[in-house]
């Protein structure tokens, strides 16, 4: 099977899946979690790129990322995934890869998609089933965009900022959206998009990057059906 192509476009988001080699675990204790943070810290500082959302899951990771240069986050990935990797390794005294091929990575238009995006993100552990609130799972961006827990990662989209100008306000307004629960068709379309590294968003959008970028860009409308293991 061909490779999806990636597109790289500074100043546009982008939801970027990594998954572990034949689904299995990239985290296994607690302090696994904080090496990652920081690696991940380290990279996106270096290679200019702003982390808005993020979920560790057991066996993979979500990010949503906008890169400022057209291989800032290529660079980013890079050196995250080999500075974690290495650590971790010399930790567990283990050899061989941690993480399944090239990572997937689906552009994201701004106003109601970034937003869509940033909480379906969030809202993976509770998909999975593993808590009942998303405020319950400790490794997210969560705590942070809806409760102001103080996060050196995190950077606001204005997406995020334009819920309201006022910072408590803002969160109280972020925790609201968190009660419409995402429909079927919605979660498909989602991952589909992010498994085919195309775009969510409409038409226009659509228009824009190809117009960027001088070539079509993959819908992922084709393709095996996504699944919850998916998420």
């Amino acid at each position: 099977m061909p490779r999806q192509p990636r597109y790289f476009i500074p100043d546009i988001p982008q939801h970027v899946i990594t998954r572990g080699v034949d689904k299995q675990a990239v985290f296994f204790q607690d302090n696994d979690y904080s090496l990652y943070m920081s690696a991940l810290h380290k990279a996106s500082t270096e290679h200019e790129c702003d982390i808005h959302a993020y979920v560790l899951m057991i066996n993979h990771v979500h990010l949503l990322v906008t890169p400022r240069r057209d291989r800032s986050l290529p660079l980013m990935m890079q050196s995250m995934g080999r500075g974690y990797v290495q650590r971790l390794n010399a930790r567990y005294e283990r050899t061989g890869p941690l993480w399944q091929g090239r990572y997937k990575a689906c552009l994201i238009q701004d106003d109601k998609y970034f937003l869509t995006c940033q909480r379906y993100i969030e809202l993976n552990p509770v998909r999975a089933g593993i808590v009942a609130f998303p405020a319950e799972y400790p490794y997210s961006s969560y705590a942070h965009n809806a409760l102001g827990t103080e996060d050196p990662v995190i950077s606001q989209h204005p997406c995020y900022r334009s819920l309201h100008p006022e910072a408590e306000s803002r969160r109280e307004a972020y925790r609201s959206l968190f009660r419409d629960e995402f429909s079927e068709e919605e979660l498909l379309n989602i991952r589909r998009r992010t498994n085919a590294c195309s775009f969510l968003g409409n038409e226009k959008f659509k228009k824009q990057i190809e117009d960027m970028l001088g070539r079509r860009v993959a819908t992922g409308k084709r393709g095996r059906l996504a699944t919850k293991k998916d998420a």
